[in-house]
Order: structure tokens, then sequence, then C-alpha cells
């Protein structure tokens, strides 16, 4: 028998995905005369590598609008979709604690189509980012609270060592822990998007155990 939520769950997918396939860092490095960000650094189209070019301006700007891909199409989700009824509706899960804003199927699955769309832009042959603004930027749209644990583990580990790659992974570690301690909803989704970030960093744990990864303002 097939899934009445099917509808709605693939058009909330594609909500996200074209908003998340975006890749503004390669736009705005065109866009002012800094080069193709595929020939630069890692080759990786999100703000580190930006920041290689030298223009802290576009670094920051790219910065922004991959958390802003991120966090607007899951909060428009909700809204998007019930202008389309007969796509069918996608329930509620309701945290425990009334303190936390109920998570909407429509936010969590335009979330991960964001992310996918990040990481697998069908405009550049499905290579894209690593994910780590955007993965910010669904976290803000979903529960800023974890948001917010992220980047202050983020910018704690990025002082201590050094490592944008490590910061990352061990921010992103965090998040599942946090949903699982407050027994938030919607943990499944937070495990995939933070194996992804990890799979997506596999070269940088690897260069890290060899202990070759540049640090932060290093050259690469």
């Amino acid at each position: 028998m097939e899934n009445p939520a099917l509808p709605a769950i693939a058009a909330a997918l594609l909500w996200g995905y074209l908003w998340g396939a975006i890749p503004f860092g390669l736009i705005l490095a065109r866009a002012f005369s800094a080069g193709d960000l595929r020939a630069i650094g890692s080759g990786n189209i999100g703000a580190t590598n930006v920041l290689r070019t030298g223009r802290k301006g576009l670094a920051a700007a790219t910065l922004l609008l991959d958390l802003a891909k991120g966090m607007i199409p899951v909060l428009l989700a909700p809204g998007v979709l019930a202008a389309f009824p007969e796509l069918g509706t996608l329930p509620q899960h309701v945290a425990p604690d009334s303190i936390y804003r109920a998570v909407d199927q429509p936010m969590l699955m335009a979330g991960l189509g964001a992310f996918l769309g990040h990481l697998y832009p069908v405009w550049l042959r499905f290579r894209g980012g690593k994910g780590v603004a955007t993965y910010i930027g669904v976290l803000l749209g979903l529960h800023w609270p974890a948001a917010l644990v992220f980047c202050a583990l983020w910018l704690a580990t990025a002082l201590t060592t050094r490592y944008s790659s490590l910061s990352a992974l061990v921010a992103t570690l965090s998040v599942p822990v946090y949903y699982l301690v407050y027994g938030l909803g919607g943990i499944g989704f937070i495990a995939v998007i933070s194996l992804l970030i990890y799979w997506k960093h596999r070269g940088n744990i690897s260069r890290l155990l060899n202990g070759e990864e540049t640090k932060i303002g290093g050259k690469s």
C-alpha cells in the first residue's frame, strides 16, 4: 500500500535540496575574481577554502550564506507544504520538555534535503562542500541551542588546536549527545547528518592521524 505521506516527504526533500545545492562559495569567488575554488587549496566550495584565496570578506559571506541555506528551508518548510495540501501532511513529533519546540517532519526532511544539496549539488556533478556551515544552519532552524553548543565547542577546539577539521568533528559529535541527554525529537535525523559530516571529513581524519593536516591560517 502506498504511503500517503510520500509526496509530502519528496516535496520537502526537494525544497531543501534546491536551497542546499546553491554553491554560494563558488558563485562569490567567481563574481569577485577570486578564481575557481575547485582549483584552489582543497578544492572545496565552502568558506574555509574561500579563505585560502585571501578574501576574508568573501569567506565570511560564504559562511553566512551556507548557514542560511540550511536554516531558511527548514523554517519555511511547514508553511510551504501547508500551501499545497494535495501533497498530504507529515506528522509532528513533540519533544517531552515543553520548553523545546516541537519538531515538524517537514522541517527534518527539508533539513536533510538542504544538507544533501550542499554535499552533493547536481550542478557540480555532485561534488560539493563538507557541510559544516549548512549543518549549523539546519540546527538553527530546528533547535538553536544545539547550534550554540556546536559553535562553542568548535571555537574552543579551534583555539586550542588550530585545526578547523578537528574542531568540526568534535563539535559534530557533541550534537547527538546533546539531543540524547535532553530527549529531543529528531535524534535519528541528527545521527544521519552527523555521520555524513564524518564521512565528508574522512580525508581530514586520515591526515590528522598522520600529523599532516593543515592548521588554520596555514597553507594547504
